[in-house]
């Protein structure tokens, strides 16, 4: 038989079939070694079960009593999604920037590829990517993020696997949840809320086109860090929208022109209550170390967002208007401004990195500076131009004479103010400090809690962790002491001037004054806590035994041996906190029963199952007694007097109730003020002072810088709240009381053992003459 050989090709053909048939053979031997490789590789492709069975790092949230979100903590902001919550705009807008086949192909996109090597070679080198969204579940699930030819072959044969096992809706749903989008953010949820705000559903088109346009590069399309080259990529997002059909040309014209509102804090949230944030934190630490950041514990708090709103804004007011009381200090520090080119030089945002802002009082750096106008350049570009009253308080610090260290000139940073460009004003950052805590009496459930002007300056908790004298804020414990050594609110005591060896103090000999320096003489009980008389308050410590009161006091809470078994107990010389204050006020707001405040009510897991919830004591259970309940129902009549007719008239005459029961407190050369009080609904005490204690200032009494405040708070929390009064316990009788100034109650309570067959009318209660602390 004749061989091919044997039949001699046309040399031309010869030349066509070698070839061919060479490179046939490379072609079998690559398809065979891919069929190896292929063999080899796919079974020994990692398990999809971490996608079959999702479970991302969920951070620890805490939430208000009412279900607002205060703060999460854990390294990955996540918020979990089903992709039937996904509104649509974000689907498209993420189809569009990414992945516009998606729904068409089967892991790899053939045609993408092709359209990006055509575009690459085109743009002379330029890198244009074709990773598919499944590529992208592959390459964040399963493989680092090298570039090598083995990794992409890895990440095309997962994507293969991955297209087998999980339909198109799944794959996009853990894209959506897993996908890494800057400032810590995990997801589209958790991005909607960082950036924006609010939840995916209230997304609008120009949102969602600017969150689909950060998987590219999240730090480069940051639009907290680069909201320019952010702006640039959400255009590209839209254009790819409009040109597939997604939006029409009206609906992209919209959202061009719509102005985004980007949360440069990504810690803001709906609520101020970052040291409420902190507490239950590390209660939740505390009780659950294991996986605390990563496991989607929710942590509910007791706290309301109105009231911890308005004693947030109430404690910032107080603070401010302490701070305008006392004058401008000068320019906050200097930067050096030789290397700027122009005002809008970035070197400009990077010198007040180191000035964060503080709410609205925002740092800014001067350009030009004159009696007449001063022109700062704000972060982010915007030119502030401050003149007329906007410069009110700073004018002393724009003369020539001003200190040089202090004075307001080109380079200085200072603190501005204004909610639109005609309202700018020069302002500064406060250096006292304030605190406030509400709690209910009934319960101890906290209801609103301010530890501080400024968590991000300052984390030290002033309601828990400041340690200060109470001042006369503790004389209404030494009154209720001495009732219950048979002492009635008609008890005349001598307000005259006293004084004490050595031997009697502990210390040094002792002249104490009277906080006015006026002395009435003979008074009663009531008049003189009304009054807030020094001296009566000494003579009633040193008549009740000064051991006996300091045991007596610690039915209500506090600690012995932070009140030294001294005479200056008597004006509150020893150590108390804010919340020991507003535990010990409660006693006479619920009628005598101790109860423990608390600001986490409940712990839940990830599904929402509860794993710890507290469990409250109730006034009313005779076993948490703490006082006679006939002590609490006079000491209440006594201290709504001081809001009444005293100290702390101004509650009263502010917030029109005669319901109000409370007590001011200044210390010694005014180093603390305090006004601490109560309505029968909630108890509330207000402080203010410097870490490093120093006089406040003349006149800075607790009815003056501690008291505003209060009213402040209270003014929002009891708006609603109908007046109401203690019920009269049994064993107190009533004694018509005929006053010649006409001040006072019309009856005096006393205990039915105590009680007088009549009343003297006693001295008249003399506003006018009353005490200011």
């Amino acid at each position: 038989m004749p061989f091919l050989s044997d039949f001699p090709l046309p040399t031309a053909l010869r030349w066509l079939i070698y070839p061919m048939v060479v490179i046939l053979g490379l072609a079998a031997m690559a398809i065979a070694m891919v069929v190896i490789v292929l063999s080899l590789t796919y079974p020994n492709l990692p398990s999809l079960e971490i996608l079959t069975d999702y479970r991302p790092k969920i951070p620890l949230r805490v939430y208000t009593a009412d279900g607002y979100l205060l703060g999460e903590f854990g390294e990955e902001r996540r918020a979990v999604v089903s992709i039937q919550d996904v509104p649509v705009i974000m689907k498209q807008a993420i189809l569009a920037a990414e992945d516009e086949r998606f729904y068409q192909h089967g892991g790899i996109d053939t045609l993408g590829v092709l359209r990006a090597l055509h575009a690459n070679l085109l743009s002379g080198g330029k890198r244009q990517g074709a990773s598919t969204i499944t590529q992208q579940v592959a390459k964040n699930f399963f493989l680092s993020s090298e570039k090598t030819y083995t990794r992409k072959l890895y990440e095309a044969l997962l994507s293969f696997k991955i297209e087998n096992s999980l339909s198109k809706d799944q794959i996009l749903e853990l894209y959506i949840n897993q996908i890494f989008l800057g400032q810590r953010a995990y997801g589209f949820a958790a991005a909607a809320h960082i950036y924006f705000g609010k939840p995916l559903a209230d997304l609008t088109l120009a949102e969602a086109a600017m969150l689909a346009g950060l998987p590219k590069a999240p730090s480069a399309f940051n639009p907290v860090v680069n909201p320019k080259r952010a702006r640039i990529r959400q255009q590209y997002v839209l254009r790819r929208m409009n040109d597939l059909g997604f939006i029409n040309d009206q609906q992209y014209e919209a959202a061009l022109e719509q102005a985004l509102v980007i949360r440069r804090d990504v810690n803001e949230t709906p609520v101020h209550a970052e040291f409420v944030t902190e507490m239950a934190r590390q209660i939740a630490v505390e009780r659950f170390p294991d996986d605390v950041y990563t496991r989607g514990l929710r942590v509910y708090t007791t706290i309301l967002r109105e009231d911890q709103e308005a004693a947030y804004v109430s404690v910032r007011r107080g603070v401010l208007d302490y701070d305008r009381r006392h004058g401008y200090r000068g320019a906050e520090a200097y930067v050096d401004l030789g290397e700027i080119k122009s005002e809008q030089d970035e070197a400009l945002d990077e010198m007040l990195l180191d000035f964060p802002d503080a709410e609205d009082l925002h740092p800014a750096i001067v350009l030009q500076a004159d009696s007449k106008k001063v022109r700062a350049y704000r972060r982010g570009g915007e030119i502030v131009t401050i003149s007329g009253e906007g410069l009110k308080v700073a004018a002393r610090m724009l003369d020539e004479k001003a200190p040089p260290n202090k004075r307001l000139r080109r380079g200085a940073i200072i603190r501005v103010q204004g909610e639109d460009k005609s309202s700018w004003r020069i302002v500064q950052m406060p250096e006292v400090e304030a605190a406030f805590l509400a709690a209910d009496p009934r319960d101890g459930a906290i209801r609103a809690l301010v530890g501080g002007f400024d968590f991000n300056r300052n984390k030290f908790n002033h309601v828990t962790q400041a340690w200060r004298q109470p001042g006369s804020s503790f004389k209404p414990f030494i009154y209720s002491g001495a009732l219950e050594r048979g002492f009635t609110p008609a008890s005349v005591i001598n307000d005259e001037p006293i004084s004490f060896p050595a031997t009697v103090t502990g210390s040094q000999a002792w002249e104490p004054k009277n906080y006015d320096g006026r002395y009435d003489g003979p008074m009663s009980m009531r008049t003189a806590l009304a009054k807030s008389k020094n001296m009566v308050s000494i003579r009633l410590l040193q008549a009740s035994g000064v051991r006996f009161v300091q045991d007596y006091v610690t039915r209500f809470g506090f600690e012995a041996n932070r009140h030294p078994p001294y005479l200056t107990m008597a004006l509150g010389a020893g150590s108390v906190t804010p919340w020991g204050m507003v535990t010990a006020y409660a006693v006479f707001a619920n009628g005598g029963y101790r109860i423990r405040p608390y600001i986490v009510r409940e712990i839940q897991d990830d599904k929402k199952q509860v794993l710890a919830r507290a469990e409250p004591i109730t006034a009313g259970d005779e076993s948490l007694r703490a006082i006679d309940p006939r002590n609490a129902y006079l000491m209440d009549s006594m201290l709504r007097d001081v809001t009444i007719y005293g100290t702390a008239a101004r509650a009263s005459a502010t917030l029109k109730r005669k319901d109000l029961a409370g007590k001011t407190g200044t210390t010694n050369e005014h180093v603390d003020a305090w006004f601490c009080g109560y309505q029968q609904t909630v108890v509330g005490c207000s402080w203010i002072g410097f870490d490093h204690p120093r006089n406040l200032g003349a006149g800075e009494t607790g009815g003056t810088a501690a008291l505003p405040t209060w009213i402040g708070y209270m003014a929002k929390a009891l708006k609603d709240t109908p007046e109401s009064f203690l019920p009269a316990p049994e064993g107190v009788v009533s004694i018509a009381a005929s006053r010649s100034g006409g001040k006072g109650p019309a009856q005096e309570v006393f205990y039915e053992e105590n009680a007088p067959a009549e009343l003297d009318p006693g001295p008249p209660l003399d506003q006018s003459s009353k005490s200011e602390d």
